[in-house]
């Protein structure tokens, strides 16, 4: 038990519990939003073409009916609130491929390769410490 505590304190130290909390929190306030748009401008769209109701009732036994028109809001809620958290993750993803590559060029080149032996050597070298052979100059190199 106390080894599960501590894998517990660790995975809560690490942080992820607070992006998944803050993630949590955001996809709820996104979905009342979405909710807002399918219930006051999407199914009034519908509305106008089939009728004054969206319900689109299937009548059950004992008075129950299905409701497939919330079915079908239901579905498209979904569908707007994974495509935009696509398109939120696709440009997260984006912007963090673009910082690794300017963290990549940003690093200083410090060796080169010999051109006789073609082991890697400190880029100020006048003389391979693997073959000893004089370096040629930056200019002559190029």
């Amino acid at each position: 038990m106390k080894k599960f505590m501590k894998e517990f304190k660790e995975f809560i130290a690490q942080g992820n519990v607070l992006d998944l909390a803050v993630g949590v929190i955001i996809g709820g306030a996104f979905s009342a939003i979405v909710n807002a748009l399918i219930d006051n401008i999407i199914n009034p769209l519908i509305a106008c073409i089939g009728g004054t109701d969206v319900g689109f009732t299937v009548p059950l036994i004992n008075g129950q009916a299905m409701d497939i028109g919330k079915f079908i809001s239901a579905i498209l809620n979904f569908l707007i609130v994974a495509f935009i958290i696509f398109l939120i993750v696709k440009s997260a993803n984006k912007a963090k491929s673009l910082a690794k590559k300017d963290e990549e060029e940003e690093e200083e080149v410090t060796t080169k390769t010999c051109p006789f032996c073609k082991s890697e050597i400190d880029i100020e070298a006048t003389k391979c410490p693997h073959c000893t052979s004089d370096q040629p100059a930056e200019e002559e190199a190029e």
